[in-house]
């Protein structure tokens, strides 16, 4: 049995407005092993409610692959950069996956 079995796994997501800020960030996050791989995106055109208005920006994804018991230290450390007041910042079980690349996950990132 591999190690996927005990140990969680997550697919945390982000948006920031610039993509200085994203790949900051990745290196960051992956220089303290918090990560075992980061997907920044395309600019992408967001449209939210905010403070009673609709309201459009620009923005680049990231989506960070990394262990469940690391979540507290990743959002810290996207709180800690993040220039919004109110950053989207959500986590995602992943559930199933390749068996040895959630093991290649759990071996790149910090134990909890």
């Amino acid at each position: 049995m591999s190690s996927t079995a005990a140990q969680s796994h997550l697919l945390v997501l982000t948006t920031v407005p610039e993509r200085a800020i994203a790949e900051a960030l990745a290196r960051e996050l992956l220089a303290a092993r918090l990560a075992a791989c980061i997907h920044i995106g395309a600019t992408v055109r967001s449209l939210y409610h905010w403070q009673g208005q609709i309201e459009t920006a620009d923005e680049t994804p990231v989506a960070i692959k990394t262990s469940a018991g690391l979540y507290s230290r990743v959002e810290t450390a996207i709180r800690a950069r993040h220039p919004y007041e109110l950053p989207e910042i959500v986590a995602v079980p992943i559930t199933h996956g390749l068996p040895e690349y959630l093991d290649w996950i759990a071996g790149e990132t910090l134990a909890p």
